[in-house]
């Protein structure tokens, strides 16, 4: 009677073993993930320097592959982390472009606009504003980034590469040394004083209620140094890790969505029924509640708008993007309904991932596949808050999404 039992049980383990095909077993074996680590060219800053950089064909995974993340920091020449409070990493951006063959190592911002075309994200701002597929700032090092089985963004893939073009990949870098300065919060908030900036870096002049922000921390620009500070040039660079796996039929790509609470949108109407015109601001100032007559015990700066989802799916992964001063950022769905909350983690120490007073985090949503729909043309709900004790310039409020069109 024993040996009946143990073969039974034998017989039902095979049978079971031979479905695996279709199980996260058999996904995890066809999905092997691979894991590269790369380095932008060199990033030379000196005390209170600005370096915006956009790199061009950066060392990047080739092929038809789902990228899983892609995470980030700034290190010196000899891989060690800079803290934030010595280099502040504004944000960095990963970018694709279709580039002309024979082409693809040329400077993309000196290419006639003929030969290269954006191969943005699938959101919804203006072609140029906030096109990247990944991005991220000073909490690079504790936010998470990880793209969960059995999704991916899909890239490569040859039958959505223009004719006469090839895929590339683009990196923007925008660090703000603030070894010696005066304020190094004002400097990272780009304050327009302390970069002696009147003018924005084509030479049109700032508009007088313009105090801080990207016009003014422009790659080249310099942060008021304290009297008397001496530093030396260091040499920098962008390290970057990404992991990705080989494009197959059980991976479910995802659409890449982001969203800023700054947008200045309206609804309008064409030959193809409604359409949306956005005109993304990327950043926008708080004010201070006691200048603004509106303190109260919290002084909480709270933006809030309505955007429509222009295509439907399952919410796979969220994280917002905020700036010193913020206290969290939340998206919601048709009758209220959460889809995520995104909250900063503050430093509190010295070391490099852990900077006292800067955001060195911002906590992520993963929801239970299945669990957030988000309908063609629904209505969504982004609220973005920052302290208002002080003031606060170029500040951002933006949320990625990564949606699936299909669950697994």
């Amino acid at each position: 009677m024993k040996t009946f039992n143990l073969g039974w049980l034998l017989f039902v383990a095979i049978l079971l073993i031979s479905a695996l095909p279709f199980s996260q077993a058999s996904r995890s074996k066809q999905h092997k993930v691979k894991t590269g680590v790369f380095r932008s060219p060199q990033i030379v800053l000196g005390p209170g320097s600005v370096a915006n950089k956009l790199f061009s064909n950066v060392d990047f995974p080739r092929g038809h592959i789902a990228l899983k993340s892609f995470d980030a920091e700034i290190i010196d020449e000899s891989g060690n982390p800079i803290p934030l409070y010595d280099t502040y990493l504004h944000h960095w951006l990963v970018l694709k472009f279709y580039v002309r063959k024979g082409l693809e190592n040329q400077d993309i911002s000196k290419l006639n606009s003929s030969d290269y075309i954006s191969g943005r994200n699938s959101g919804i701002c203006q072609d140029g504003a906030l096109d990247q597929f990944f991005g991220l700032g000073s909490e690079t090092r504790k936010t998470k980034t990880h793209i969960p089985d059995p999704y991916g963004i899909e890239i490569g893939n040859p039958t959505k590469i223009p004719s006469g073009f090839v895929e590339t990949w683009g990196l923007n870098v925008h660090a703000i040394d603030t070894r010696g300065v005066e304020d190094r919060m004002g400097c990272t908030e780009c304050r327009c004083d302390l970069y002696n900036v009147t003018k924005e870096e084509n030479g049109t002049p700032l508009s007088p209620n313009y105090d801080g922000g990207l016009l003014c921390c422009y790659d080249g620009t310099k942060c008021r140094l304290k009297d008397g500070f001496i530093g030396i040039d260091r040499t920098l660079y962008l390290q970057y890790t990404v992991k990705w796996i080989d494009m197959n039929s059980l991976i479910v790509p995802v659409n890449v969505y982001i969203f800023d609470v700054s947008d200045i949108w309206k609804r309008s109407r064409n030959s193809t029924g409604i359409n949306s015109e956005h005109n993304c601001q990327v950043e926008y100032q708080v004010e201070s509640c006691r200048a603004t007559g509106s303190a109260n015990d919290k002084c909480i700066d709270a933006e809030s708008i309505s955007l429509d989802m222009p295509f439907g799916g399952y919410l796979v992964y969220g994280v917002a993007h905020q700036h010193a001063g913020g206290t969290g950022s939340a998206l919601y769905g048709k009758d209220g309904r959460s889809l995520c909350s995104s909250i900063p983690i503050y430093g509190t120490g010295e070391e490099a991932g852990n900077e006292n007073g800067y955001i060195v985090g911002m906590s992520t949503c993963y929801p239970k596949p299945g669990t957030k729909k988000i309908s063609k043309g629904e209505t969504l709900i982004l609220e973005s808050n920052y302290s208002s004790i002080k003031q606060h310039t170029g500040v951002m409020g933006l949320f990625y999404i990564l949606v699936a069109e299909t669950l697994a």
